[in-house]
């Protein structure tokens, strides 16, 4: 079963279209990445997932139907826009957020005090929200919006203005949600944390789905007839070769197009160059994002 169905949804203000028939699936237990530039309406899909706003055609599905009262309890939901009562403190605040999904204090305090405990923060639930850190205060938010162990969870620009440290700390918390079953939806534009977290991901630009599937398959799709190759030794000029570019300790070669992989492999070991690492060069996420929103631009 999905644990999330999107079909076809349209929203448009006046005659802009902030989403324009967009469709995917989220599969139940998987890290989904939602991505794409400022403004390309990835969180106006979201609100319409939340039933914040409506869509104004096509339709959505939370586990299986439509969002109603019970199926808005099994989901966590962290905005964009965030903010928390800055003269509460930690514990009390987690135990009122529980309450308003119908957590008892004492179960309250126990999965935060564990929760506070996993992100390095239990010496602070006693302290005020006013007296964190902006990197502490969000991962509070992080723990209020997960504390009644929802199936589903949506987070809206997780990293957000966080230090290295914090961000590894929710990395973490969501690589644990992922193996407790969770499905996690994770919208971003950070591309390095969608390449080390999702299994799939859709990139939605000007409001239109432009990229949906396995990070591998979004890969193999955009992959260069190029290698990379860590040598014995200077490589020279080789047959089939336009291009040679230093690549993080190796050199990545760009063939042309009569020359294979195969062909190349073949080539350098009959020079006699000693081979210590041969792959296909991938493009990183980053790449192919800015070429499909260059593309889209021109």
């Amino acid at each position: 079963m999905f644990s999330v169905e999107v079909n076809h949804i349209l929203k448009t203000y006046g005659k802009r279209a902030a989403v324009n028939d967009v469709s995917f699936n989220v599969n139940q237990g998987e890290i989904f990445g939602l991505i794409g530039p400022n403004g390309a309406g990835k969180t106006t899909t979201i609100r319409m997932m939340m039933d914040i706003i409506k869509p104004d055609s096509g339709d959505i599905k939370i586990m299986g139907e439509k969002l109603n009262d019970n199926s808005k309890n099994k989901i966590g939901y962290l905005p964009e826009e965030r903010g928390l009562y800055k003269k509460m403190t930690v514990m009390d605040t987690i135990i009122y957020f529980a309450s308003l999904k119908g957590i008892d204090a004492p179960l309250a305090r126990q999965r935060g005090e564990e929760l506070l405990k996993r992100a390095d923060l239990l010496p602070h639930r006693n302290k005020r929200i006013e007296e964190l850190s902006r990197g502490m205060s969000q991962i509070i938010q992080v723990i209020i919006t997960v504390i009644h162990e929802p199936d589903l969870i949506i987070l809206d620009e997780p990293f957000s203005g966080l230090d290295p440290v914090n961000t590894q700390l929710l990395k973490d918390l969501i690589r644990d949600l992922k193996k407790k079953g969770k499905t996690i939806i994770m919208s971003t534009h950070l591309m390095n944390d969608i390449e080390e977290l999702c299994d799939r991901l859709l990139m939605i630009n000007k409001g239109r789905a432009v990229l949906y599937g396995s990070l591998a398959e979004v890969k193999s799709n955009y992959r260069n007839n190029a290698v990379l190759v860590e040598a014995a030794g200077e490589l020279g000029n080789i047959e089939g070769v336009t291009a040679q570019t230093p690549h993080n300790g190796a050199v990545e070669l760009k063939l042309d197009a009569k020359t294979t992989p195969q062909m190349l492999l073949e080539r350098l070991v009959k020079k006699g160059i000693v081979v210590n690492r041969f792959e296909l060069s991938t493009p990183s996420l980053t790449e192919i994002f800015i070429k499909v929103v260059g593309d889209e631009h021109e």
